[in-house]
């Protein structure tokens, strides 16, 4: 069940890429989901396409 404030959506993925979603959030000691959300955080904010709020939390999550 998603979290208030969040959208839920089916995603279809390759078997293979998930497992490497789920061994990567394993290693970040994240969800799969929230791993998910956080490598699109990441490629958004690299293209500046975040607006304000969600920007500085993806700065504050991966800070170079």
């Amino acid at each position: 069940m998603a979290s208030p404030g969040k959208k839920a959506f089916p995603l279809r993925i390759d078997p293979l890429l998930w497992e490497e979603v789920e061994r990567l959030a394993a290693q970040e000691l994240r969800s799969a989901n929230a791993q998910v959300e956080f490598l699109l955080r990441e490629a958004l904010a690299r293209r500046g396409r975040l607006p304000g709020a969600a920007a500085e939390r993806a700065r504050k999550e991966n800070p170079k």
